[in-house]
C-alpha cells in the first residue's frame, strides 16, 4: 500500500513539532517582569542607599543578568565579590567613587583584563538609571568588600550634585556688578545682574549728549537730531 505524499508530509510536520515542542519544554523557563521604579527619597541614608542599590540591580538595571556575586570559572563579566576592594588596582588616579562612575557612564574606557567589551552605559535606554540611582548602586558596590561613603550629595566626575537650597555661593565668586561687596541683591533682581539705572527725578536737568546734534529744515525750524 502507497501512502501519499500528502498524507507522508503531514506525518513529518506533526512529527517536527512534537519533537521541538518536546525539547522547548525541557529548557528551563523564567517569567520577567517589567522592571518597578525604585522611589529615591531625597533623606536617603547611605545605608538607606546601599539597600536601594541592591534593589536597583536586581531590578531595573539588569546587572545580574552579566554580573555575579562570589562565582568563580568561566563568567561572562567580573564577578562583583569584593569588588571595593580591587579598585585602587584597577585605574591608577581614580577614587573608587569615580572608578565605579565611570565603570557606568563609559565602561569601554577601562576593561578588566581576561574579559571583553560590551556593557551598556546605564544611564542611556534601554536600562537609563538616573544619576541619583546610579549614586545608590556605588553605595552597594562600595559595601562589597569596602565602607560605603557616598550620599545623595556626592559629585563624581560625571555628576554635580546641585547645591542645597539657600547655600552661600562658592568661595571667591565675584559680587554682582553695581553692588557692593557683601551687600543682599536688591528685592526682584537677579543674581548676577546689574541693576538698571535709576529714572531721573522728575524736573531733573539733563545733559544733553555731546554725540548728538540739533538739524533744521530751510525755514529754520527743528528738524530732528542726527549723530555725529
Amino acid at each position: 500500500m502507497t501512502i501519499p505524499v500528502t498524507a507522508r508530509i503531514g506525518v513529518l510536520v506533526l512529527a517536527s513539532t512534537a519533537f521541538y515542542g518536546y525539547v522547548g519544554q525541557m529548557v528551563p523557563q523564567s517569567e520577567v517582569q517589567p522592571p518597578q521604579e525604585t522611589v529615591i527619597r531625597a533623606d536617603l541614608t547611605t545605608d538607606e542607599m546601599v539597600t536601594v542599590g541592591r534593589e536597583i540591580m536586581d531590578g531595573k538595571g539588569l546587572c545580574f543578568t552579566c554580573h555575579t556575586i562570589g562565582r568563580t570559572g568561566a563568567l561572562r563579566f567580573p564577578d562583583l565579590a569584593g569588588v571595593a576592594g580591587r579598585v585602587a588596582e584597577r585605574v591608577p588616579g581614580l577614587s573608587d567613587v569615580d572608578y565605579f562612575a565611570q565603570s557606568m557612564y563609559e565602561p569601554d574606557l577601562f576593561v578588566v583584563p581576561g574579559f571583553n567589551p560590551g556593557m551598556p552605559v546605564i544611564n542611556r535606554p534601554p536600562i537609563g538609571l538616573t544619576d541619583q540611582e546610579i549614586l545608590c548602586v556605588i553605595a552597594y558596590l562600595q559595601s562589597l568588600g569596602g565602607t560605603p561613603t557616598v550620599t545623595l550629595q556626592t559629585s563624581h566626575r560625571y555628576y554635580a550634585a546641585p547645591a542645597a537650597p539657600g547655600a552661600a555661593p562658592p568661595a571667591g565668586a565675584p559680587p554682582a556688578e553695581g553692588t557692593a561687596p557683601g551687600a543682599p541683591p536688591a528685592q526682584g533682581a537677579t543674581p548676577g545682574t546689574a541693576p538698571a539705572p535709576a529714572a531721573p527725578p522728575k524736573g531733573a536737568l539733563l545733559r544733553p549728549d555731546p554725540s548728538l546734534v540739533a538739524v533744521s529744515d530751510e525755514a529754520g525750524r527743528p528738524a530732528g537730531v542726527v549723530a555725529r
